[in-house]
């Protein structure tokens, strides 16, 4: 049976049961705006908007990685008893359509946050170098669109208007934090091109997937990673060659490897040319011991800031 006529059938058959039920044994009526996102970063958004107001639930479990999630019948059933879902493009969570697909919208409102933020294509050295992956991918969207602030900054506003809309009591409080949140951003995005502004190095070497285009386009920055922006995709030889070459040509001291994803191919690459690794979060999603802690994407994003003024060597 096809995994979204299965979703389905559970869903109604939860919600038969919910139907016919006592009322003595309803559960009592939430008395804050349920919120489920997708990601790392509009989970941290909705808690910036909503603060108390908000009870919000990040569906991709910590340190699971979003290009292989896979929803489970109970993530259809969490999102169909919130009023919001909200997601980041269907390039980022093609697993999002099912989930769009077996709630119900009288119930549940589905947020694209990524309407009017300006989108980069898909890219990288490995679709560069593979004639056939580059025809697949031709006219593919770079999914981490949030790593540049200005588009962060139309999420933000997305998700506020969707939570207003939602929820008109609070509507001043969401439009309020959102504008303060965004006067946050604005101030990240001054510090990182303060700090990124007079560096030594201007090419920022990857050895791990595609992920951070729009963060090295944002601050100008000459940008090569190892595979394609697909964090499955296996790098080649030719590629890895061709990143040892270059460290070597451009003197650079190190290369750069994603959170959450295995260092190992980034180590090799880096020992071949004689430099070290340095550690760098997309963001979308965090460890179970950051996630618990409580760590915010402007915390992520300044930590990521403190490496790449040393990996770029920034006076």
């Amino acid at each position: 049976m096809p995994r979204i006529l299965l979703l389905t059938l559970l869903l109604i058959g939860g919600l038969f049961l919910s139907a016919c039920s006592k009322p003595e044994s309803a559960a009592p009526t939430a008395t804050k705006l349920q919120v489920v996102t997708s990601l790392f970063p509009l989970y941290d958004f909705v808690r910036q908007i909503g603060g108390d107001q908000v009870e919000v639930t990040l569906l991709l479990p910590p340190g699971v990685e979003a290009h292989s999630f896979d929803p489970k019948p109970e993530d259809i059933l969490r999102v169909n008893r919130a009023g919001l879902f909200i997601y980041t493009h269907k390039a980022m969570e093609v697993w999002a359509a099912t989930i769009a697909a077996s709630v119900d919208p009288a119930r549940v409102t589905i947020v694209d946050a990524s309407v009017g933020a300006q989108l980069r294509p898909s890219s990288g050295d490995a679709d560069e170098h593979d004639a056939h992956a580059h025809a697949h991918n031709a006219g593919a969207i770079d999914p981490h669109l949030w790593l540049d602030f200005a588009n962060a900054q139309v999420m933000v506003d997305n998700i506020a208007e969707a939570m207003a809309s939602k929820d008109p009591a609070h509507r001043e409080l969401y439009l309020r934090n959102a504008a303060a949140y965004v006067t946050r951003l604005n101030m990240l995005d001054a510090d990182y091109r303060r700090s990124l502004a007079d560096c030594k190095q201007r090419t920022l070497l990857q050895g791990g997937h595609f992920a951070l285009g729009y963060l090295t386009a944002r601050y100008g920055l000459e940008y090569h990673a190892a595979a394609a922006v697909n964090p499955e995709a296996e790098p080649t030889a030719a590629t890895m060659a061709a990143l040892v070459k270059q460290m070597r040509r451009q003197d650079l001291r190190y290369l750069f490897s994603e959170e959450l994803v295995s260092p190992k191919l980034a180590e090799t690459i880096a020992k071949e040319a004689g430099g070290s690794v340095l550690l760098l979060s997309a963001a979308h999603n965090v460890s179970k011991v950051d996630f618990e802690r409580g760590i915010t994407f402007i915390e992520i994003m300044e930590r990521n800031l403190k490496n790449l003024q040393i990996g770029l060597e920034c006076r």
